[in-house]
This record gives structure tokens, C-alpha cells and sequence, in this order.
């Protein structure tokens, strides 16, 4: 790989780049889905290419392929650097990307047992069991199983001397039952919504979550659901299980810390962001328990990663420290402009610029963005409620495009009366403001309860992008909350 990295960085140099990077980038995927007993889905895609961004006449430029030759290296090459060129003609500024970064590092994920090595057989079988154990639930409809995995190897070069070679593995798993009666649908997931919980992990992943060992107690309660009462409207104690927070922190936290939202630059497909710059290290996100990391470092993490896609190594940053917002996720670029208005912003980039692929330039995303657990146990919590409701799993959201006005509905519910478990409530919603609603946080579970959950389905930019980010949360505890109609 050194010798086409080593042409296209040279034809770009050659062609009045005055910075210049290249990605050669293969992604196998391998996606099985069982629904009612059939096989609905089983693909195993290979994608392979290369993308070449520049700077020249202090404009960015980019161009990509999917033929990695001599001829088509320098054809590209020259190509990004025609684009940036083309591109400074209405430019309002050059692109200041801040100090070099040089890396020359191997990063691969660790894992027990590489999932492409693991039989088709074998995941079949994990997965009709599930199957077979859901529909084994009287009143069940429809059961739909499924696995994934995705083997990502990646070579990154720059001009400023940094030759970088990556292997990041994934697995991910889920199951959705739906039982339907008089004129209803409920539904019930596992271990998340949306299809799959995911991890950068081999297969041992898949094993550590036991489908088919938790597929029955899905079906029952979307089952028991049928016959729930409704939610009560009221304003109350809510509290949140961890993959319905985990959504809560990505929405309403993760996408406003983005900075290219911050600045506009990102706007078009899902708006910008409330926590503008005059924001930064003197806004009061949220109550003195909140503590909110964004990293690329937690072992499992679906954003844990060595290095992003302009090279710089994968950190961990503080974004919420005792309820004050500190932090933003940056890129090399943005973190230089924000440093313009904030001179004791951070420096360098904290290592967010993520590609969806070889043919797509990179945009600040989410990694590991994780609320840090809290002291109680959730026994402790729900002993300690006097009235509320419990809500579990994600079922719909909504949000504003500044990420301050949401509602979310879950799965699940159940009352809360006098520090117990009461009885199952259905289509249960909540509404919030996001200051005000992080404000009401006054519990959050201890480590014990903590895990990371995968959203493999972010979707940002124009032409689109899916990233899969991870949510670090354990159930957590808010005052004052609208559930139920308004």
C-alpha cells in the first residue's frame, strides 16, 4: 500500500496541494436475518477503494475510486486537487486544519473469536432458536431475528508523514417480537431497538448477549402488553433504563456537541445546535451528577476506534463535567476555528472525523458519547421513588433541529407506587427540554448497571452517512417530567 500512497500524496504535492491525505479502505459486511422461522436475509458484501482529499489554494478538495492502480492513483489525485482549486474561487477563508499530526502506528480490535471464521451453520442455528423460542408465545405474530458483522481495514497516509493501518471488527445482534389483537400492534425488542445491539468485539459478542436464552420473556411482555392499561398523563419521576437513555444522550446530547452543527456547516439534514460557542465552558447542561465523556477508547464501545479519518488517534474528552458544558467534538479544522474565540479551547482535534466508506469525506461524528454512572443501585432508585414510571427500550423519537424540544416513546412501561414495581403500562411518551430535563437528574446507577449501548444507524450529511456510534449509560433517575399526553 505505501507505493499508491506514496504516488497519490506526491501527484497531489506535485499539483499545488499543500496538505494532502488518502484512505484505501475495504469493508466486508455479512448480514443474517430469521423471521418466522425463514430465512429472509443472508449477504456478505465486499467494498473496496479509495478516497484523496486536499488543500490547495487553501480550499479543501476530494475525489475517490474504486480501482487502486497507478493510473487511476494520479488521475484521482490530480482530480481532488482541480476541486479544491475549483472550490477556492468562492471561498470565504482558508482552511486552517491547526499543528501536524504524525502517526505511524497498527491499530486492530481486540477480539476471541474472529466472526467471519464462525460457520454460517452455527449462526443459523443461534438465531432459529431464537426464533423458534419467541413463537413458541401464544399470540405472537411475527418474530424476527437477526445478526451482523462488519470487518473494516483501513491504510491512511498524509503528507504530514503519517502512515496508519487499521482492522476494526464489529458483531451485533437483536431480536423484535410484535404481538397483534384487537386492532393493535405491541412490540417488544431485545437486547435493543431497532434491530440489533452492536460492538466492536468478535463473536463472542453475540454469545455474551444469548438470544435464544432471552427471546421467550420478549415475546411474553409484548404479549402482556395487549392487555396494559394505558400510560397516565401526568408530570412525574421518570426513570430511564440504559438503552432508552442511551438514545436520550445520543439525540440530546451527542448531536448538539458536534462543532460543524455549531458552525453551520453541517446543517442541511438534520439542523444545527443549541450549545453555541458562547456556550462553551459557561452553560449548566444539566444537574451536578451529570458527567458526560465522548471517547474512542472503551473496550466494546461501536465508536471505539485507534484512529479517526484524519489521522488522529482516538481520545477520550470531557463534554459534560458536573452539569457544566466543557467540551465539543472537533475536528482538526473546526478545532482551529474555535480557538479563534476561545483561546484556551483545546489545540488539537479530539479525533471525531469519521468516513462512511472510500467514497464519502469525513464528518464529525460520535464515538463513544457516555453518561458516567452514579452511586445507586436500581433497587436503591425505585425503592426511593415514591411515584413515577419506568420506562424501557426505544420505540420513537423526536426532536427538534436545534436538539432542544424531544419526545420519545418506549417500548415498555411500568408504574412506580411507593418505592415498588407496579403494574405494566403501554405506548408510554415523554417530553422534555433538554436543559431543564438533564437539570431533573438527581440518581444514576453505579458501574454495576453500566454498559454500552451500539447505535449502529446514525444517520448525518448530504450525500448521507450512517456511523455507528456507542451511548456508555446505567438507568437514571428525572424529576418533573411530562409522560403520557399532553
Amino acid at each position: 500500500m505505501r507505493e499508491y500512497t506514496e504516488r497519490a500524496l506526491d501527484i497531489a504535492q506535485g499539483n499545488g496541494a499543500t496538505y494532502a491525505d488518502i484512505r484505501i479502505v475495504r469493508r466486508e459486511n455479512q448480514n443474517i436475518t430469521v423471521k418466522n422461522g425463514v430465512v429472509q436475509t443472508l449477504s456478505l458484501d465486499d467494498d473496496f477503494g479509495f478516497g484523496i482529499r486536499v488543500i490547495a489554494d487553501g480550499a479543501w478538495g476530494f475525489a475517490s475510486s474504486n480501482r487502486l492502480n497507478p493510473e487511476e492513483i494520479e488521475r484521482v489525485s490530480a482530480q481532488a486537487v482541480t476541486i479544491a482549486k475549483a472550490s477556492a474561487l468562492v471561498k470565504e477563508h482558508d482552511v486552517e486544519i491547526g499543528p501536524p499530526e504524525t502517526h505511524i502506528d497498527v491499530y486492530k480490535t481486540p477480539f476471541e473469536i474472529d466472526p467471519f471464521e464462525v460457520s454460517l451453520e452455527d449462526k443459523l442455528d443461534e438465531l432459529s432458536a431464537a426464533d423458534k423460542e419467541a413463537r413458541g408465545v401464544a399470540g405472537i405474530a411475527v418474530a424476527e431475528s437477526s445478526m451482523g458483522f462488519l470487518r473494516e481495514t483501513k491504510t491512511f497516509a498524509s503528507t504530514e508523514g503519517s502512515y496508519i493501518e487499521q482492522e476494526l471488527i464489529e458483531s451485533g445482534l437483536g431480536i423484535v417480537v410484535r404481538a397483534v389483537g384487537e386492532g393493535e400492534m405491541q412490540q417488544r425488542s431485545y437486547p435493543n431497538s431497532f434491530g440489533r445491539h452492536q460492538g466492536t468485539a468478535g463473536y463472542e459478542f453475540v454469545k455474551q448477549w444469548d438470544l435464544p436464552g432471552n427471546a421467550r420473556q420478549a415475546a411474553e411482555e409484548a404479549v402482556a402488553l395487549l392487555s396494559a392499561p394505558q400510560c397516565p398523563s401526568k408530570t412525574t419521576t421518570l426513570i430511564l433504563d440504559g438503552p432508552q437513555l442511551a438514545l436520550q444522550v445520543h439525540e440530546s446530547c451527542g448531536h448538539p456537541i458536534e462543532l460543524d452543527r455549531v458552525f453551520g456547516t453541517e446543517a442541511a439534514y438534520a439542523g444545527t445546535s443549541f450549545l453555541t460557542t458562547e456556550k462553551y465552558g459557561a452553560f449548566r447542561y444539566g444537574s451536578e451528577i451529570v458527567n458526560i465523556v465522548a471517547d474512542a477508547v472503551t473496550p466494546g464501545g461501536l465508536g471505539t476506534y485507534g484512529y479517526d479519518d484524519e489521522g488522529v488517534p482516538g481520545q477520550s474528552t470531557d463534554i459534560v463535567k458536573k452539569g457544566m458544558f466543557v467540551g465539543y467534538l472537533t475536528s482538526r479544522e473546526s478545532a482551529s476555528q474555535l480557538r479563534k474565540t476561545h483561546p484556551n479551547a483545546p489545540e488539537r482535534s479530539n479525533g471525531t472525523m469519521r468516513a462512511d466508506g472510500w467514497n464519502r469525506v469525513p464528518i464529525i461524528r460520535m464515538n463513544n458519547v457516555s453518561l458516567m454512572p452514579g452511586d445507586c443501585t436500581l433497587d436503591e432508585m425505585i425503592a426511593d421513588t415514591k411515584d413515577g414510571i419506568y420506562m424501557l427500550t426505544n420505540k420513537s423519537w423526536s426532536i427538534d433541529d436545534k436538539r432542544l424540544n424531544f419526545q420519545f416513546g418506549t417500548e415498555l412501561a411500568y408504574e412506580i407506587k411507593d418505592g415498588k414495581i407496579g403494574q405494566m403500562v403501554k405506548n408510554a411518551t415523554y417530553t422534555g427540554i433538554t436543559p431543564q430535563f438533564w437539570g431533573g437528574c438527581d440518581a444514576i446507577c453505579n458501574a454495576d448497571h453500566w454498559n454500552v449501548w451500539g447505535t449502529p444507524n446514525c444517520g448525518k450529511g448530504q450525500p448521507g452517512q450512517t456511523a455507528h456510534t456507542g451511548h456508555g449509560t446505567a438507568p437514571a433517575r428525572f424529576r418533573n417530567v411530562q409522560v403520557g399526553l399532553m
